[in-house]
Formats: structure tokens, sequence, C-alpha cells
């Protein structure tokens, strides 16, 4: 099966209005700093479910403590814009390979959403009506891209990294692994889906490429993936179920604190 890859960067990231507005042929993305001021982050801890504070609790250094709290706190404050609801008062399910969704909401034109972080910054991914997945990765220089290719990645993406340059293998591998993870994460399968079982290009955004599933899954031909552009030492992808929508781009702002006007 084929899906089309839009490979395309993303618009520059804007300030968002004051009234968040969704439409149902959009992709918003939102981009967020995790690393908060401390009145802002103990504000976020305010909107957390009390499961959300126990994850937070597990978690052995305080800065990945802090990373997650800012994260779902930032979550529902946009989800919340949208919504026009308090933070506090949203409450999700999970899939059973964990994949979050909005609980009460069960409509044809239900929002969606997807998140991923690293490093300090996260995507927020919002849809209406459609599954989504989004992936970031900072660019490691302490792992051994070669090796993890040669392990997870299908023999055509395995190969298309070694031909290219040693200088530029880390880059492409990044770019390979966050559209192989925004793909899976927005069909909510896991791992149960094999990262070989799949195709992704490895180009730089600036073409058209193409997805090329080999297992007999339905519905690999309604998906889309295309390159965001997340900021100097990141990968970022985005993977949305069919084709035709517009995306848009936010940077939340550091001097907010909710997503209500």
């Amino acid at each position: 099966m084929i899906a089309a890859i839009t490979g395309k960067d993303s618009a520059t990231w804007r300030r968002p209005p004051e009234t968040f507005v969704l439409g149902n042929d959009e992709v918003h993305v939102w981009r967020a700093g995790l690393s908060r001021d401390p009145s802002r982050s103990h504000g976020h801890l305010d909107t957390l479910s009390a499961d959300e504070r126990v994850r937070a609790e597990r978690f052995h250094f305080a800065v990945d403590r802090a990373h997650f709290v800012a994260a779902r706190g930032i979550l529902r404050a946009i989800l919340g814009g949208y919504l026009k609801r308090t933070p506090e008062s949203l409450a999700f399910r999970y899939g059973a390979h964990g994949k979050p969704a909005l609980a009460e909401d069960g409509s044809d034109e239900e929002i969606r959403f997807n998140v991923s972080h690293s490093g300090g910054e996260a995507l927020y991914a919002v849809t209406r009506g459609r599954d989504v997945g989004v992936d970031i990765e900072r660019v490691r220089d302490d792992l051994a891209v070669a090796e993890i290719a040669a392990r997870f990645f299908s023999p055509r993406e395995t190969a298309t990294l070694q031909a290219l340059p040693v200088g530029m293998q880390r880059r492409a591998f990044f770019r390979i692994w966050t559209r192989k993870e925004a793909y899976i994460k927005g069909r909510g399968e896991g791992l149960s889906l094999p990262l070989d079982e799949f195709d992704v290009s490895s180009g730089g955004g600036d073409t058209d490429m193409l997805i090329d599933t080999r297992s007999d899954r339905p519905g690999a031909s309604r998906w889309s993936i295309r390159h965001i552009a997340a900021g100097p030492g990141f990968a970022a992808a985005l993977a949305a179920e069919s084709a035709g929508w517009r995306l848009a781009c936010w940077q939340w702002p550091e001097d907010r604190s909710d997503g209500m006007s």
C-alpha cells in the first residue's frame, strides 16, 4: 500500500489568537518549551488529575518531573482553549497501547490529539474527526544510529542511510525515526506495528515522499505524513488520516498559562 507524505516544512510558528478556532479541515501543531518558570509550573500542577500527579512523582529526576507536569498542563490548557473549558475539568481515556483521547467525546467531529516531547521541547497535534500522531526528537550524538537502524528500520531505509555520506547519516536517521514514530502513534497500535513493516523517506522535507507498507493492515493509503521544522537540533514529523487538510503551526506563549480566552 502507498500513502502520501507531504514533505514541505511547516509554516512559521505564530503566536496564537486569544480565541482558539479549529476547522474540520485543519490540523494544528503547537510547539512549547517545557522549562517553565516555577510559578507557572505550579499552576500547571494544579490542573492535573490525581493519576497524572502520581505519574509525575514517579520520575526520579526533578527536571523530568517538571517537564512532565508542564507537558500535561499545557496539553490541558490547549484542549481547554478549543473546548472553552477549564483545563482541570478535562478527563482522558487511553487506548490499548496508551494513546490518549478525551474521555467524554464520541462524535464524528470530536477533537483528537497527540503529544510528543524531547529535550525540553514539546509538540501537540490537534484536529477533528481524524486520527493524528506527532513525534519530536532531539538529535543526539551519543546514539549508534547505524546499529539502531539495522535493528529496527526496514531494509530499504537501512540501505538508504548507508548510501549517504557519513556526515549526513545522523540527521537522516532522526528524520526517518520521527516519521515512523508519528505514523505508529497516529494509528494507536504501538509497537504491535513493527517499524520494519513500512518505509518512509529520509529526505529533508522539500519534496513529496511516499510510505510503502508491506503488511495487510488496512488503511495505510488514508494517511499523510508531513515534515515539521521544530527548530535547530530537533527532528519532528506529523502524521494524520486523510488528505486535503491544512496545517497551522502555533507557538505556545511563555507568558500564557491557560488556554482560555
